[in-house]
């Protein structure tokens, strides 16, 4: 390496190869056909095989490109692989992953029209196509976050700051402490975002069918009056896949003038299947909504697109203001920067861009069919076997299910096995207290047939 403090930027022989040697690793990557699941492995075991790769010399491309793939990659289990069934898996396209990599080449900034004209009128063509695709109106748009709990935050924060200035112009102070209505199912991020804005978080209770209604939305609203400056509904919940009975909270909190959030990290997708649309009835009637395409719209980590009925809402909120931003806060120009809570930003919506304008919007409604026809075929599966039980039908592509008589040692005895035979990667949950086990399906390369042998592991 030179001496020279533009050694590592230098064109030179050296930095050729070190290009090349990368993209050689991350094409052959992405073009795996059949992509290792991999094992972790403690940080004991890690410290004795890759400890040292920082040093005032460096070790060079060749060594350090080679202690990724032969070490440090084995250890980093792959989302995308068809056995991944935990938490929600991600299964990027093959054309998505590529182009992240001319994401990164490019050195785009994304938070600024001025610096990244092309890139965000390439993301707000994705960002205007899901607002269509949701029912809200012409107008609605947004900005590609770095996940649901940054996009869930930034909704949160817009919608108190519209209800702070409401109540500054009719000369009302702020409330004691502002309170946000959510399902006592919601994702934990709404209540990590009500922590960090210092709010409270009033739980409402869901019917049995584990469907948040507008009657317990209402009874919280009537209850804490115009403290609540927010209503949030999910829109497929992590654990189950159960969609609230979104238009009926859509009543409840229209009637109250409080604003309504969907958070949709993972289900929201479902709705580009036509035969879905009815289950989430009411969306259009929501002031933000979040869908995170690194889950079921086949994109790389990180990206949540969050889309606001309003922008404008979103823009008094987030704007920051500085001396040396004054030429892009004087604009009129659409800033990504300005609709949440963040101002340097990757272009991360760019790899979902090129997938869905190289495969169309059809492949797309095909892939996350696959995924809830599944679930719905594996489920009558597990029914009809002795010793599984259903804890509940699913209604996009999470199946939840027992095997009777197991505790969670059982069950966490079985996922370490599995894990170790490479097969696939399935972790216990829990319901209401009740160890049970979850296929999470998203990638449409996994099969029924992977799924039954799943299964015939249980005995």
């Amino acid at each position: 390496m030179s001496d020279s403090p533009t050694g590592m930027h230098a064109l030179t022989p050296q930095t050729r190869a070190t290009v090349d040697g990368v993209i050689d690793y991350a094409r052959k990557r992405v073009i795996y056909e059949d992509v290792p699941l991999d094992l972790p492995q403690t940080m004991i075991e890690l410290a004795e095989t890759a400890s040292g790769s920082i040093s005032a010399e460096g070790m060079g491309s060749d060594r350090a490109i080679a202690l990724f793939e032969d070490v440090l990659a084995p250890t980093c289990l792959s989302t995308d692989h068809p056995g991944y069934l935990s938490f929600i898996p991600s299964a990027p396209t093959k054309a998505a992953s590529a182009f992240d990599l001319v994401v990164s080449a490019s050195s785009i900034y994304g938070g600024s029209w001025l610096e990244g004209a092309g890139a965000v009128f390439a993301e707000n063509e994705v960002l205007h196509w899901l607002a269509g695709e949701f029912g809200l109106p012409a107008g609605s748009g947004g900005v590609f976050v770095q996940g649901g709990t940054i996009g869930n935050l930034s909704a949160l924060v817009t919608a108190r700051d519209v209800a702070r200035r409401r109540r500054r112009a009719e000369g009302l102070p702020d409330p004691r402490r502002w309170i946000v209505v959510c399902s006592a199912e919601a994702h934990s991020s709404i209540a990590s975002a009500a922590e960090i804005m210092d709010v409270d978080v009033a739980p409402a209770t869901p019917g049995e069918d584990g469907r948040l209604h507008g009657d317990a939305v209402a009874r919280a609203l009537d209850e804490h009056g115009d403290a609540v400056f927010a209503v949030v509904a999910t829109g497929g919940t992590t654990n189950f896949g159960i969609v609230d009975d979104i238009a009926s909270i859509a009543d409840a909190a229209t009637a109250r003038g409080v604003w309504l959030h969907i958070d949709g990290a993972y289900g929201l997708a479902a709705m580009l299947v036509e035969s879905m649309r009815p289950a989430f009835a009411g969306v259009e009637r929501a002031d933000s909504v979040i869908v995170d395409p690194h889950k079921w719209l086949f994109a790389p980590f990180d990206a949540c697109a969050l889309i606001y009925r309003d922008p404008d809402a979103a823009r008094l909120a987030h704007t920051q203001k500085a001396e040396y931003l004054d030429t892009l806060t004087d604009s009129p120009d659409w800033n990504p920067s300005d609709l949440a809570v963040q101002l340097t930003r990757r272009a991360r919506g760019l790899p979902l861009w090129f997938s869905l304008a190289a495969h169309g919007t059809d492949q797309y409604r095909a892939a996350i069919a696959h995924g809830i026809d599944l679930a719905r075929r594996i489920a009558d599966e597990i029914e009809a076997r002795d010793g599984l039980s259903l804890v509940r039908q699913p209604q996009l592509s999470v199946v939840v299910f027992r095997r009777e008589g197991w505790t969670m040692a059982d069950y966490q005895a079985w996922s370490d096995r599995l894990l170790r035979e490479q097969l696939a990667f399935v972790v216990p949950s829990s319901h209401a207290g009740e160890p049970v086990l979850r296929f999470a399906i998203i990638s449409p390369l996994t099969s029924y047939e992977l799924l039954v042998e799943v299964l015939d592991t249980l005995g």
